[in-house]
């Protein structure tokens, strides 16, 4: 039963694993150009990479998230972290591309475990402040990929790529910490039912409504992922180094970190609806700024880039676990990693097209697309 007062040492605990597990998911993307020099990649093999990888969160997160709502276990979580912290590192010494693509698969399916499930445990713990506990438990993740860039930028440039599985040691510390601290979660006890009559019994008559938020963040995610996976490949090609490229990821993402605080904060105050409109109107202007701002300036658009982008991650979960509050973790995958596999998927399509007209012209007419989600932001019921 939820308590009027949060409990903010499970949602640190919670939020560590988030983090952790993110640290290591945040590999992989500012490192894309040295594996396209090690690997002689094409931009629409970096697609596939990135877009099967993506898609693995879009299949395995929905699956764990049904799971997590029906057994009180831990092993979701464990399992998912122990995998994300393990592979991840390996891509260092990967010999080919199908190599490079399983490690980073299985610490994906990894990364796609311990979502649900952990989100789905934040209601708990968080009293009345259900908003601002879920943008810190969300912090945890934009933080990891904010520190998680320079971190391993550096660490390549200064050791090289072949060092890289000694990282592993930093997330297995975290991995003790979490089994000697980690509480079980507690499901809504709907193992008795079947498919159709738990997704009735969770969902009910607001299936209508979590689709909105649904297709609202996937298109945040095409636009979001679009820019984070080829960021790094477009600023090499205008004369930044990997130092600074992991510099500019970090603080695309940073940026992030700051707005889903400031957002859960605010959908504790105000409207969720009014506030999905004010960030996502402002994110075309935001992407705009970072591809066609000068010289240093390049650092403003990549922080009110990142700013705009990703503040809405916390209030789609939030909406959607207020909406439906006996499916947490279930509408909570659906709004993080489902969403995000599949707006991350259109990677081998945008890399194609990237291929052929420009990566520059792909990226300008991907800053467009959250125009689209005002048409069903308009169409959200009010929720406070």
């Amino acid at each position: 039963m939820l308590k009027n007062k949060a409990n903010y040492t499970i949602i640190f605990i919670l939020t560590l694993v988030h983090f952790t597990g993110d640290f290591y998911s945040s590999f992989f993307t500012p490192l894309l150009p040295v594996f396209v020099d090690k690997f002689n990649l094409s931009l629409a093999q970096v697609g596939l990479l990135t877009g099967i990888t993506r898609l693995l969160a879009f299949i395995v997160q929905p699956a764990v998230g049904y799971m997590a709502d029906r057994h009180e276990t831990r092993t979701f979580v464990l399992t998912g972290l122990f995998l994300a912290l393990f592979f991840i590192p390996f891509s260092g010494i990967a010999t080919n591309y199908w190599v490079l693509l399983l490690v980073l698969c299985l610490g994906s399916i990894g990364s796609s475990m311990f979502h649900p499930a952990t989100t789905g445990m934040v209601p708990l713990y968080s009293g009345n402040r259900s908003g601002f506990s879920l943008s810190i438990f969300n912090t945890g993740g934009t933080l990891a990929f904010a520190v998680g860039p320079v971190f391993i930028t550096w660490y390549v440039a200064k050791f090289g790529l072949e060092k890289m599985p000694y990282t592993i040691v930093l997330g297995v510390i975290v991995f003790i910490f979490c089994i000697r601290h980690l509480p079980v979660p507690i499901s809504e006890n709907l193992s008795h039912l079947g498919f159709l009559g738990s997704m009735k019994e969770m969902l009910g008559k607001v299936y209508k409504s979590i689709l909105l938020i649904w297709i609202v963040m996937v298109i945040r995610a095409v636009t979001s992922q679009t820019f984070m996976t080829f960021m790094p490949i477009y600023l090499i090609k205008n004369g930044h180094t990997l130092v600074s490229v992991g510099f500019i990821v970090s603080l695309f993402t940073l940026a992030g970190t700051l707005s889903g605080l400031l957002a859960g904060w605010m959908s504790d105050k105000t409207d969720f609806k009014k506030l999905f409109f004010i960030f996502h109107i402002l994110m075309t202007p935001a992407m705009l700024l970072f591809l066609y701002l000068p010289g240093h300036f390049v650092y403003l658009g990549t922080f009110l880039a990142g700013f705009m982008a990703l503040a809405s991650l916390p209030l789609g979960v939030g909406m959607a676990q207020r909406l439906a509050p006996r499916s947490r973790s279930m509408v909570s995958s659906l709004m993080m990693g489902f969403a995000y596999g599949l707006g991350g998927a259109v990677s081998p399509i945008v890399g194609k097209l990237a291929d052929i007209y420009g990566l520059e012209s792909v990226l300008l007419y991907s800053a467009f697309v959250p125009l689209i989600s005002l048409v069903f932001i308009l169409k959200f019921p009010k929720v406070e």
